[in-house]
């Protein structure tokens, strides 16, 4: 095990050591916390407890110690470089302050005892409360008298006025380093842009907008150091030569850095520097803004769909806070939010900002025609960038259809009666037969029109339409008590056959004609032959009253 050295070493703190590494890219992104791993620095440092990253005394950028330590040369930070020294080297100019809303930006008014700035680095290490926010600042030269330098971190990336910083809003951030001359551990302190308050709450300003007054960080919060020695190229990570005082480091803790109960997303940073550690003195030198992603809370991404994964707009979910006992099923104890989102085109949408903690996400509006998803539950680590992510199903809802066949039949008396053995076949081919009780049913149907064709039994004729159409719309099944399906009747009456004949005793000694009429007109007819004999005959007569005249001549 290594052991401090010096007195701004960090034995006998035992931090436990988290380390997250960005990959190269244009934006910070908070990552996932890895195993912690117990780690004592080998040489002076200022590091905070529970930090890996080596804030070291005599600022540099190499890592001293093994892993888990980390330091500059071993991460992948968000790094931005000023333009070279000279005419074309961006300033503040025309008396700009830090309370100045919209700076004014010339080229080459950096005079060569100021601090003309040369880099400025932003790394995160951890989340939430656990996480940490190291910063790094590097100078051409070491100016005479103290050291200022002022990280702001804008939560807009939309260019301000001049073209070139961002558009302030309430409650950006403002982390000022400042050094006194001589002196290796810096002060640090944060005040937020305000818009609303008093000229009171101002650190300089007698009018608002203006940065508040300056909050000290206290050393449990944030540490920092400046360089004592020169650091060799080969050891400055790209930077170049770095004489004594001419690179300096900080770090912070995330939760020191915004209000409780407050979501702040910063997109941008940049570093300027200040001629004296006056805060209204004129603003001098400024490294342009970088994009960043460094926020106190979390988001919740919402994926939607039904049971054959295609895309469900309309459904809207709704953010209820997960209070103890946590986990389990939702409860009494837990209470709704106004935090929610509605699905779009594609199945998604996003409940941004929401603040660490453990929460329900619970689908409040479901799409017509679909069953509602169960709750989930959800994670929110505040500084997580990538969303938690949920998916959502809600299956297509189900219905029925409920036929029901009767028929007329003497023998069992007047009116209608359930007809057994009689088939129906669905839209698709699926065929039923009904029952003892003249009923069928086909369920599991999705929401639609179908077809329900009878095939009328022999004997019998159709009432009515033999196919019907059914909209289905309404969730039901089979066998439900109370059955709140769709229903359609059919009905059959039996037909009967007529015959009417007539037989001379004496061949040929009478001719007859037969004429038989029904509720529709004639329906048989027939004459005799030569023998006197003859007949007439109907087939498939429904039930009515049917005459038949019969003319037999001599």
């Amino acid at each position: 095990m290594f052991q401090s050295q010096g007195s701004g070493g960090r034995a006998g703190q035992g931090p436990t050591r988290r380390a997250v590494a960005l990959g190269a890219g244009a934006v910070l992104v908070f990552s996932g916390l890895l195993a912690a791993v117990p780690a004592v620095a080998s040489h002076p440092e200022v590091s905070l407890a529970g930090s890996n990253f080596e804030i070291d005394t005599n600022a540099n950028l190499k890592q001293d110690d093994p892993s888990p330590s980390i330091d500059w040369a071993s991460v992948s930070e968000i790094r931005k470089q000023d333009s070279p020294s000279g005419q074309n080297d961006e300033s503040f100019g025309n008396g700009t302050k830090e309370d100045t809303a919209v700076p004014s930006v010339v080229d080459g008014g950096v005079p060569p005892n100021k601090s003309d700035l040369k880099f400025f680095g932003v790394y995160q290490e951890g989340t939430g409360s656990a996480g940490f926010l190291n910063l790094f600042w590097s100078r051409v030269q070491d100016p005479s008298g103290t050291t200022n330098m002022d990280f702001e971190f804008n939560q807009s990336q939309t260019a301000s006025g001049n073209g070139v910083t961002p558009v302030r809003t309430a409650g950006d951030l403002l982390i000022q380093y400042d050094l006194s001359n001589g002196g290796v551990n810096p002060t640090i302190s944060i005040s937020r842009w305000l818009t609303s308050g008093t000229k009171a709450d101002c650190e300089a300003s007698n009018t608002l907008p203006c940065w508040s007054k300056k909050t000290l960080i206290g050393g449990s919060d944030a540490a920092g150091s400046i360089n004592s020695s020169l650091i060799a190229a080969a050891d400055a990570d790209g930077l170049g030569s770095l004489d004594p005082r001419t690179f300096g480091e900080a770090q912070l803790r995330l939760s020191a850095l915004f209000p409780p109960g407050s979501c702040f997303a910063f997109g941008s940073a940049y570093l300027k520097s200040r001629s004296s550690d006056t805060f209204s003195s004129a603003l001098k030198d400024f490294v342009p803004p970088t994009p960043v992603n460094i926020t106190n809370c979390g988001s919740v991404r919402i994926v939607k769909t039904d049971d054959l994964n295609a895309p469900l707009a309309g459904a809207e979910f709704t953010l209820y806070k997960d209070n103890a006992p946590i986990g389990g099923t939702r409860g009494a104890e837990d209470t709704i939010t106004t935090q929610k989102c509605t699905t779009v085109a594609d199945g998604t949408c996003t409940i941004g900002s929401v603040l660490a903690g453990e929460y329900w996400v619970v689908e409040t509006v479901t799409p017509p025609g679909h069953d509602t998803a169960a709750d989930q539950h959800a994670t929110v680590v505040g500084g997580v960038t990538t969303p938690v992510t949920l998916t959502f199903v809600d299956p297509r809802q189900r219905g029925a259809i409920l036929v029901t066949k009767t028929r007329k039949h003497a023998a069992s008396g007047s009116g209608n009666h359930p007809q057994s053995g009689v088939t129906f076949t669905l839209t698709g081919g699926t065929t039923g037969v009904t029952d003892a009780n003249g009923q069928v049913c086909f369920d599991n149907l999705l929401f639609g029109n179908y077809s329900v064709t009878e095939t009328v039994p022999a004997g019998y004729t159709a009432d009515g339409a033999t196919a019907k159409t059914v909209a289905v719309n309404n969730k039901a099944a089979c066998g439900a008590t109370p059955y709140v399906g769709e229903t359609v009747a059919f009905g059959n009456t039996p037909l009967t056959n007529l015959s009417v004949s007539v037989d001379s005793q004496i061949d040929g000694g009478t001719a007859s004609t037969i004429v038989c009429t029904g509720p529709n007109g004639q329906v048989a007819s027939g004459s005799t032959g030569s023998t006197g004999d003859g007949s007439a005959a109907a087939s498939d007569l429904k039930p009515g009253i049917y005459t038949c005249t019969i003319d037999i001549d001599p």
